[in-house]
């Protein structure tokens, strides 16, 4: 006999990362002893990394699993027919204490002929930064393959890459094929296709404990890059209380921003499951009698079969997400 469907959190999966921090532990209260936390998946289909439920009655049971025996009271009809059991996001939470290396994602296309995976488009939306952070998105100039190369060749690939300083709040759209890197300093919240595709460009001739550089993916990724100068990563959006503002809309998943102050009333309109990430605060999620709390640095999937819900707060901001 199935369990009723209800709010569900997950164990988050930490990252051990050699750019990883404490903020992790410290603000957003991860139970880890790792030395540099990276990143925190919070909902991960991932293979090899599945997330388990770590609430309910559906506790322990892991997230493939929920998929294959609720299916389309899961994630929703549409979501089911085309993803089956492969829930289609990735959900994190990153700390950069160092640069992150110079990266770019494939599109889904190279991605399946190469690595029989899903491509990788991802946003950001920044918690915290230290004073000076910034990130990495694109070129800061028109660009040619020809000059690209002659910039990777003479380590000189940071003279034509777009800086951006960031403040909490600032949200960035990261594309397949669009050269970025998280900067030091930077907390932010990430959603992505479920992929763990990445092609590394110039690491800041950085090396491990043992002195070892690691593997970038030149080749591969000037196959796969876009030198299209299109400056419209940042996202401009609302912020009007208790409502949701739509902060990006792309393909693979919609992300809203919901900055509550008193109860309301959510009517889930879309075939689809809604996650809810707190970057503020705290907020009490109701489903009849059924209520589960979560805190900044949490995560909670609401099932599509779960159609209207009540979320409580004084004062807290939520990223919300579908597809």
């Amino acid at each position: 006999m199935k369990t009723n469907l209800y709010p569900i959190k997950f164990h988050p999966i930490l990252k051990d990362k050699i750019w990883g921090g404490k903020k992790l532990k410290t603000l957003l209260n991860k139970d880890c002893h790792l030395p540099n936390i990276g990143e925190s998946w919070e909902i991960s289909d991932v293979e090899g990394d599945t997330s388990i439920v770590a609430n309910g009655d559906l506790e322990n049971q892991s997230l493939k699993h929920l998929l294959s025996t609720y299916k389309a009271d899961l994630i929703g009809k549409k979501n089911y027919m085309e993803f089956g059991n492969t829930f289609p996001l990735l959900i994190k939470f990153i700390d950069a204490k160092e640069d992150l290396s110079i990266q770019l994602h494939p599109n889904d296309e190279i991605a399946a002929k190469r690595h029989n995976s899903f491509g990788k488009t991802e946003m950001w939306y920044v918690m915290q930064a230290d004073s000076n952070s910034n990130l990495i998105v694109g070129f800061n100039q028109e660009m040619t393959s020809d000059k690209y190369l002659k910039h990777l060749k003479d380590n000189t690939l940071t003279k034509i890459l777009n800086f951006e300083s960031v403040i909490p709040g600032d949200t960035f759209i990261i594309r397949e094929g669009i050269i970025h890197a998280i900067g030091a300093g930077v907390l932010l919240a990430e959603i992505q296709q479920t992929s763990d595709i990445t092609y590394r460009i110039y690491d800041w001739d950085r090396v491990d404990s043992q002195g070892n550089k690691r593997e970038l993916h030149t080749d591969l990724a000037f196959e796969a890059i876009s030198f299209n100068l299109k400056n419209d990563s940042k996202a401009v959006y609302n912020k009007t209380e208790n409502q949701s503002n739509n902060m990006v809309r792309c393909p693979y998943f919609s992300t809203n921003y919901l900055k509550i102050t008193k109860p309301i009333f959510i009517e889930n309109t879309f075939d689809s499951f809604l996650i809810y990430m707190c970057v503020e605060g705290e907020v009490i999620i109701s489903v009849g009698t059924y209520k589960e709390t979560i805190k900044k640095g949490e995560t909670i999937l609401v099932p599509a079969k779960i159609k209207t819900f009540e979320i409580t707060s004084k004062n807290a901001t939520l990223l919300e997400v579908y597809v």
